[in-house]
């Protein structure tokens, strides 16, 4: 289960960008499994360039896909965390733009095309495309590559219009329950899985992580599970063995070092997780 933050070339920031977030990845050839966490905000993921046969699953369901190439789009506002895997056409890696939708910005935009404020959401997406939001998303990702700082007003505008286009073209009214918005808003779970990354050699503290998220140590744990459907723990002790991977794969590092390096200083302890994680031993995975 890899990282969520993947290969990151650029990431929106400044006030300009206060209800978009926009990041945008060099992804690889192939991914075997891509954990797509369940943020508060809607996601669009647009592809920049490049080719590739994309699928998708529940957590324990069956694998759904279709090729996709250069200004396709996925919509998604999932309510649970979801796997996506791929390979592209010729071995080539391709780029792709991610923006969440700040939830303030898409409650009044529903209000200003339905007039209401609730009853309407935004239907999954896969592999489709739409010419508007193509020009609109090509507009803003220029805006990103400017030497100079980007224009607020600007951004706004072409924010509130592509969410506009969004409820008209892919709103449906839905008779179901409110949404439950117990899910990380996209900038909190950033700041933990951030945190998190930059300390895998340290112990684990429930506590220091939830306040780089800037939240208690409840609302965290229980928002981080509904966006991962895992504990933080749970994560941080897969991203550990994620990175000993890397390590065994990459370098000749003795395994003992990879250990230390990882945030284990019992060998034994470290080979127990490890296979715990990947069914195999770090010495067969290396050679195997």
């Amino acid at each position: 289960m890899a990282s969520i933050m993947g290969s990151l070339i650029m990431q929106s920031e400044g006030d300009a960008w206060r209800e978009v977030e926009i990041q945008i990845f060099a992804r690889s050839p192939t991914e075997d499994g891509l954990l797509v966490p369940a943020v508060a905000e809607p996601l669009l993921v647009w592809i920049i360039a490049g080719s590739a046969f994309v699928e998708e699953r529940e957590l324990n369901g069956e694998w759904h896909g279709r090729k996709v190439s250069k200004c396709d789009f996925f919509l998604t506002h999932a309510t649970a965390p979801y796997m996506m895997r791929w390979k592209s056409d010729n071995g080539a890696s391709f780029e792709v733009l991610h923006l969440y939708l700040g939830l303030s910005l898409l409650s009044r935009m529903i209000a200003e095309v339905a007039g209401q404020k609730s009853g309407v959401r935004l239907r999954d997406v896969s592999g489709a495309q739409d010419d508007v939001i193509s020009s609109l998303l090509t507009v803003l990702h220029k805006e990103m590559q400017a030497s100079s700082a980007a224009s607020s007003i600007f951004v706004q505008g072409i924010a509130q219009s592509l969410t506009i286009h969004l409820v008209r073209s892919y709103g449906e009214t839905s008779d179901e329950p409110a949404r439950k918005l117990d899910q990380l808003p996209r900038y909190k779970l950033r700041r933990a899985v951030d945190f998190m990354e930059e300390n895998l050699a340290e112990e684990f503290n429930l506590e220091k992580v939830a306040q780089a998220a800037g939240m208690s140590r409840f609302h965290f744990s229980r928002g981080f599970r509904s966006s991962m459907s895992q504990s933080p723990s749970q994560w941080f002790i897969r991203q550990r063995i994620t990175r000993a991977q890397e390590l065994l794969r990459e370098t000749d590092l003795p395994i003992i070092e990879i250990a230390m390096t990882v945030g284990y200083e019992s060998p034994s302890h470290f080979a127990q997780v490890f296979r715990r994680e990947t069914g195999v031993s770090p010495n067969q995975y290396r050679t195997g």
